[in-house]
């Protein structure tokens, strides 16, 4: 017997000011009540800018920030995630289509970028790749290598400004492009991912044990899938969207893409699938390469996306907040 459907709602925030304009491949993350976006393209492959660009979600109102320092080159595929007043910046794609591995920081209190590893130190060069973070530690797996796809995972540890290794989760779980990345409760969450095809198995890492294992999950489990919004609210995992067939033109084209978004339970391991009002004005339809990051708006938690993909191949430019109404 199937499980009940979870209840959540989904608001598009109106924008005021000059954003970022329409775009995917870009990330973005949540300090605060402003959301700092970087990166991603309007023509598949060519970077837009570097602009650190601010979305104040109490006026709804867009800005470039003004900074000083280092700031990193244009690129796609970045990914990036924030821990107290730090954005943390890592790998990506540039105008050479050429896979990077420097590791940026930028203080939202000071407004200073700083360069804090490349070269031969920490991971290797990556696009296309996932982060997650804890109280001490910024998370990498996976992603787009020089030489084929990724699935090693490495941590920041931002106290003592220190790169670290951990073991591989094996042959089992392949190398993959755009999975899902998240930290519950000491244990690290690859969810799907793009291996060559779409893929849906998910896989758990202890931090304490050092061990990887892959996880039967069970309920309404969501089809294979990339490049897909995730957030935690909560035990649960939250994801939406994403690719579910790739293009034949690769990344120069749009595949198929779907709108649903479910909950994984960490503990129990099953699946449920949102009701969240597909078809309405307010739904962001259908998407993938979205930039997306959790938060909390009006005091709930729930999951923010923001521009992405369609399935005629155009970029997005507008704003959506999930809120998961029970879980």
């Amino acid at each position: 017997m199937a499980s009940t459907p979870m209840e959540g709602k989904w608001v598009q925030l109106k924008q005021k000011g000059t954003g970022p304009g329409a775009r995917s491949s870009h990330a973005i993350v949540l300090v605060g009540n402003k959301v700092y976006a970087f990166g991603g393209e309007f023509q598949p492959r060519v970077p837009v800018d570097n602009h650190l660009h601010v979305f104040d979600l109490s006026t709804l109102t867009w800005s470039i920030q003004e900074a000083s320092g280092d700031a990193p080159p244009p690129r796609v595929g970045v990914a990036m995630a924030a821990v107290g007043t730090i954005i943390y910046f890592f790998g990506g794609r540039d105008e050479n289509h050429q896979e990077l591995n420097e590791l940026y920081s930028f203080d939202t209190s000071t407004n200073e970028w700083k360069l804090l590893s490349s070269g031969e130190t920490g991971p290797e060069n990556r696009s296309y790749h996932s982060i997650a973070t804890d109280s001490q530690n910024v998370y990498v797996f996976g992603g787009c290598g020089v030489d084929g796809r990724l699935n090693d995972l490495w941590a920041y540890n931002f106290v003592d400004g220190k790169w670290i290794k951990f073991p591989s989760p094996g042959e089992g779980c392949k190398g993959r492009g755009g999975p899902g990345l998240e930290v519950v409760e000491g244990r690290i969450w690859v969810v799907y991912g793009f291996t060559g095809d779409e893929a849906d198995d998910v896989h758990c890492f202890d931090i304490a044990k050092g061990e990887w294992k892959e996880v039967e999950t069970k309920g309404e489990k969501p089809s294979a899938r990339s490049v897909f919004s995730t957030s935690v609210v909560g035990k649960q995992i939250v994801i939406f969207g994403g690719e579910v067939d790739p293009s034949d033109l690769g990344h120069m084209g749009a595949g198929c893409f779907t709108a649903e978004a479910y909950g994984l339970d960490t503990e129990t391991l099953e699946w449920r699938k949102w009701e969240d009002g597909f078809g309405s004005e307010e739904h962001p339809g259908p998407r993938g390469w979205c930039a997306f990051a959790a938060g909390s708006r009006d005091g709930k938690e729930g999951l923010l996306v923001y521009g992405g993909n369609s399935p005629s191949n155009d970029r997005l430019d507008d704003i959506f907040f999930f809120t998961p109404e029970s879980y």
